[in-house]
């Protein structure tokens, strides 16, 4: 059964889905590039939060490009509960 099936009988959306919804959406919305994935993690609720790498602005070169991070929260559906901006950073720059 296809999982787009399974959400239409009240299955919850699985974890693979979620990433995949995650991102279309949060590109739809903010009309950027998602560049990866960086968390996945189910919510106590039902529904997933997942963290998600943009790149917010290009740069030449592109080590000085400036990347987000946005956590998206999507509910046992896949549908956008609400997403938010956790950091940012050039793409260079070295997490300690």
């Amino acid at each position: 059964m296809a999982e787009d099936d399974a959400q239409r009988n009240g299955r919850p959306v699985r974890g693979g889905r979620a990433v995949k919804l995650a991102r279309e959406q949060l590109a739809d919305l903010t009309g950027r590039d998602v560049e990866g994935v960086l968390e996945l993690e189910p919510l106590e609720e039902g529904g997933w939060k997942v963290s998600l790498e943009v790149v917010e602005l290009r740069r030449v070169p592109d080590s000085t490009d400036v990347l987000g991070v946005y956590d998206v929260e999507l509910d046992e559906d896949g549908e956008l509960m609400g997403y938010w901006r956790r950091r940012r950073y050039y793409r260079a720059q070295v997490e300690t």
